[in-house]
């Protein structure tokens, strides 16, 4: 009947719940942000960010099973607002990427910029530090050596920057620093221990040896493992992940939850760009890294 009010909504939905709009379907899966009042609800939506809907007009569809599942939605951080950056949802990102580099990964300009160097640094690692050898300049106690070749394999980027190359270089001048830093490597690289313990462990050395920044923890891992592993630059990490408003737990002081958020990250991103068809995690992490830069 003309001028009866609507109905309001009876549905209840949790925090946490996965939601499509009944009406808005190209705002793809939503997740409830917290529990209804029974007059609203406020929603996440992938391809439309947040939204406060009116229970009283509308009630999202909940949605359950492999339906429901979504690594970014899995990993949604709860507030943005201090960092000024504004969501994007990935198709926006994508179609800016190509725009820079049309053909995405393929580009001659995007290898040329971003792949070049990175996989002749992971082809001088695998040549001076494979694992026979390595073990083999343990073995001798050459840790000098191991020092040496190692700081060879961070000079061939330009991923750290000078004053973090030297950090290192003055924390390996003594012996027992060298050998500290040596077999904590080759465990990192090539023990069959779980990665936190290796991570961990391998951090806690470059803490010791005053060199405990991010891009030094995951240089290696990224370099000789560049098609599981990535490298962390903090602040472009960030500003990439606020962008996806993916939360990274980050911390400044190295720590295992940080690094395994952003490797959540990284193959997040990774399946997202299946279109381009990445070769490994040093496409993704241009990607990541452009994505940075126009955020």
């Amino acid at each position: 009947m003309q001028g009866q009010k609507p109905k309001r909504g009876k549905m209840f939905y949790r925090k946490g719940d996965r939601v499509r709009h009944p009406i808005k379907e190209d705002w793809g899966l939503g997740k409830v942000l917290a529990n209804s009042n029974g007059e609203k609800v406020d929603v996440f939506f992938v391809d439309a960010g947040e939204k406060t809907i009116l229970l009283k007009y509308v009630e999202p569809i909940k949605v359950k099973g492999e339906e429901s599942n979504h690594s970014g939605l899995d990993n949604l951080k709860a507030d943005v607002s201090t960092s000024g950056i504004k969501y994007q949802k990935f198709s926006k990102l994508i179609d800016k990427f190509v725009e820079m580099y049309p053909e995405g990964f393929q580009n001659e300009k995007f290898a040329g910029e971003d792949r070049a160097k990175k996989e002749k640094a992971h082809e001088m690692a695998i040549e001076l530090l494979p694992k026979d050898r390595f073990e083999e300049l343990i073995a001798a106690s050459d840790y000098a050596e191991v020092a040496k070749r190692t700081l060879k394999v961070l000079n061939a980027t330009t991923l750290i920057l000078p004053n973090e190359r030297l950090t290192l270089k003055n924390g390996l001048v003594e012996e027992r620093s060298q050998e500290m830093f040596a077999k904590a490597l080759f465990e990192l690289l090539y023990s069959e221990a779980p990665l936190k313990d290796r991570f961990e462990r391998f951090s806690t050395v470059l803490d010791i040896l005053g060199a405990g920044k991010w891009t030094l923890a995951t240089y290696f891992l990224f370099i000789f493992y560049p098609k599981e592993h990535m490298f962390v630059k903090p602040k472009l990490m960030q500003q990439s992940a606020d962008v996806c408003r993916f939360e990274l737990h980050y911390k400044a002081q190295l720590n295992w939850q940080t690094y395994e958020s952003v490797m959540s990250f990284a193959k997040y991103v990774s399946a997202e760009l299946a279109e381009l068809n990445p070769k490994d995690m040093i496409d993704v992490k241009g990607f990541i890294w452009h994505t940075a830069a126009t955020a």
